[in-house]
């Protein structure tokens, strides 16, 4: 199994799809966790080899719709 790196980011809600789009552009991300601000799970994906704007487009949407909701949250991400 390969190592992975896990790194966190707290961000206001009007900022999070703007950053989840940017972690997806770079490529190397496995898995993107957001929780809110006590810590709870809020959605999770996995990104894989290949992921393209059609196919990712519903997960961005519900993002989307979680930043509308929420102040503050944690983007937890999986690296490869």
């Amino acid at each position: 199994m390969e190592n992975s790196k896990k790194e966190e980011f707290k961000i206001d809600g009007e900022h999070l799809l703007a950053k989840v789009k940017e972690l997806i552009k770079e490529g190397n991300i496995r898995k993107i966790t957001i929780k809110d601000k006590a810590g709870k799970e809020i959605i999770s994906f996995p990104l894989t080899i290949g992921v393209v704007g059609t196919v990712i487009a519903p997960t961005l949407a519900a993002i989307g719709a979680v930043a509308a909701l929420v102040g503050e949250c944690t983007i937890a991400v999986e690296r490869r």
